[in-house]
């Protein structure tokens, strides 16, 4: 066997479908990879993003049962509403208290005149 030297002017015959195919193996092995690291890039800013917003809801959940981050419109109806319900029971109470009075000294007076 004789031995053979790799240098500049070594020549190698390749079948052309074979070269063909090595070609497309190559170029889907890179494809393959940037398409893998693609998804992995998306993937890793996907999870930063969620770790914000879980960041966020935890802050959320804490301050606003405390009024930290205000009262949304509908809290402020309910309580303007809640407010103009407690003046009206203040004065019906008023009221029955004037009432009950009245009906006191009349009672006062009807035994005075009775007796």
């Amino acid at each position: 066997m004789k031995k053979q030297s790799i240098g500049e002017k070594t020549e190698m015959q390749i079948n052309l479908k074979w070269f063909i195919q090595i070609l497309i193996v190559v170029a889907l092995a890179v494809w393959g990879y940037f398409g893998i690291t693609e998804r992995i890039n998306f993937l890793e800013h996907e999870q930063e993003i969620q770790d914000i917003n879980v960041k966020l809801n935890s802050e959320f959940r804490v301050k606003w049962p405390r009024g930290e981050l205000g009262a949304l419109p509908d809290d402020a109806e309910q309580n303007m509403r809640l407010d103009m319900l407690e003046k009206i029971v203040e004065k019906i109470e008023d009221n029955t208290k004037n009432i009950k009075e009245d009906l006191y000294e009349t009672k006062y007076n009807m035994k005075k005149v009775d007796r």
